[in-house]
């Protein structure tokens, strides 16, 4: 079943690029159009839902598709973690500490079911729908992190985007020096893409006065939608060689 994205440089710009326009399009939706987080979070996960179901039924990776279903749950994960933390008032750090330990129960339940984490092969439908759900519940983490680090923490939101990336860049030096997991560099990095991208995201949009560079969700949203789409198409294009002989050899076996 290779039908998803392999780990490379490629995907990690297109990962942060998601994680950062699912912040500034959930914001977009929620607050801009005045939507509310509760109404916009229903919204976005019948929209997650109908793009996993489309991811779950094709039988190949399909990058448009792919990235759809990672969009849908960076932006389902901004307003579930907003719904959470401010309209529900829990708070970025309860709300962090719920979702973390969320998320270490279905990597476990997906362990104990698949005996792996693997994110390159994945073999069983059972083992894609909990990779899916593990997606999901970090992008929502992410968004309570970020928004942690930008508002409690004081750091600001470039205060937050700089120690984010300097935990990234200790993830990659541990990656071609050390000798560790491989899955475990792989869902630590994810989830810290997700602050990354959304305070990076908030570092665009929010005005001057609150440390940001006053961009707005609109215009940064279509920025950001628009370097995600030459991605994919990049991404599309470098894979039908790959897909044509895969056909091929099909027809001939």
């Amino acid at each position: 079943m290779n039908k998803i994205a392999q780990v490379t440089l490629l995907f990690w710009i297109m990962k942060i690029c998601a994680t950062t326009l699912g912040e500034t399009a959930g914001d977009l939706l929620a607050q801009t159009m005045k939507v509310g987080y509760g109404a916009s979070s229903l919204i976005l996960i019948g929209f997650f839902l109908v793009v996993l179901a489309g991811q779950l039924a094709v039988s190949r990776y399909i990058p448009a598709l792919y990235w759809a279903t990672i969009l849908a749950t960076s932006t389902a994960g901004t307003t579930m973690s907003d719904y959470m933390d401010r309209t529900l008032g829990l708070g970025y750090a309860t709300g962090s500490l719920i979702l973390v330990s969320l998320l270490g129960l279905v990597l476990g339940l997906w362990w104990l079911r698949e005996k792996s984490l693997s994110v390159t092969e994945i073999k069983t439908r059972t083992g894609e729908v909990f990779y899916w759900v593990a997606i999901l519940v970090s992008n929502t983490l992410g968004t309570a992190l970020g928004d942690f680090l930008a508002d409690d923490s004081g750091l600001g939101f470039g205060g937050g985007a700089l120690l984010i990336g300097s935990l990234l860049a200790v993830l990659v030096l541990a990656y071609y020096f050390t000798s560790v997991s491989r899955v475990l560099l792989f869902w630590v990095a994810f989830v810290l893409t997700r602050p990354f991208g959304a305070t990076f995201g908030d570092l665009l949009t929010k005005p001057t006065e609150k440390q940001g560079l006053g961009l707005g969700t609109q215009g940064s949203s279509l920025v950001l939608f628009g370097l995600l789409v030459a991605l994919v198409l990049y991404e599309t294009f470098r894979h039908k060689p790959i897909a044509a002989a895969d056909a091929a050899s099909a027809i001939t076996h």
